[in-house]
């Protein structure tokens, strides 16, 4: 029996475990090692010089030590910037991540769509070319949040996070009001959805939230093609680049799809 196929999901911090959730779901055949960039997060405070020369290296370097099927970049911020690089640098297949402003537009009645990402990704020229090639005639709101990630990650770790510091960050997104309102919210930030059941309630009016995740896990099983008979049983790594010890196993283990962490 071959050996299962190894992807590699890397992200700036756990924001990618959203997306590593939905590739797990797909491809259960696979072994998973995620790495959380956490000794830079977050990177919206790097300049896009330093995100380059800091991740295309990195990436390369975990290329080497775990020979990986397959690389998925959880990460806008950096799927924005450094794709071409990695590509250019690296045989292996690259998946980037970047906003659903497409299928936003697509599926938007009021068209009225806001796209909620980190202030590096809304101010990417990358961003206005997907709303000038994808708008389809909708009005599109840039709502770049300084916050919000940190604020998912301290949730996550078990921290509270109030309801008024995140009230504070979605609230630019709703314009409009009647049936001339925002309807649509593209999460153009893996770590939002971890905060989705919230962002749902504290919504002033209901609106559809787009997450690219089961887009990229299809992508994904689809560069694979078909899956193993059998789950990998050799479990799944996690590893921060700042070295420090994970104390998340159990909160952790669901987006491996209850795999033992090493």
């Amino acid at each position: 029996m071959s050996a299962p196929p190894t992807i590699l999901v890397f992200d700036s911090g756990l924001g990618g475990l959203t997306v590593l959730r939905e590739i797990v779901g797909a491809r259960p055949d696979a072994h998973y090692v995620y790495v959380a960039d956490d000794a830079f997060f977050p990177y919206g405070h790097h300049s896009e010089e330093e995100i380059v020369a800091r991740v295309v290296p990195l990436v390369g370097e975990l290329i080497a030590r775990h020979a990986p099927a397959l690389v998925v970049i959880a990460c806008n911020t950096a799927s924005t910037l450094v794709m071409s690089y990695l590509r250019s640098a690296y045989s292996v297949p690259f998946v980037g991540t970047v906003p659903a402003i497409k299928p936003a537009c697509a599926s938007s009645r009021t068209k009225r769509v806001s796209v909620l990402g980190t202030k590096g990704t809304v101010k990417r020229e990358y961003t206005r070319r997907l709303i000038d090639d994808f708008a389809q005639g909708c009005e599109v709101t840039l709502v770049g949040s300084a916050e919000l990630a940190s604020l998912a990650e301290s949730a996550l770790s078990g921290n509270d996070v109030s309801d008024q510091d995140i009230v504070a960050e979605l609230a630019p997104c709703f314009v409009g009001n009647g049936d001339d309102r925002t309807d649509t919210v593209v999460l153009a930030c893996t770590h939002y959805p971890l905060l989705l059941d919230r962002l749902t309630r504290l919504a002033p009016w209901p609106v559809d939230w787009i997450d690219p995740a089961p887009a990229i896990a299809r992508r994904v099983s689809d560069l694979l093609g078909s899956p193993g008979r059998e789950s990998d049983t050799a479990g799944a790594e996690i590893i921060f680049t700042s070295r420090r010890p994970h104390t998340l196993s159990r909160t952790l283990m669901p987006f491996f799809g209850g795999r033992v962490l090493a």
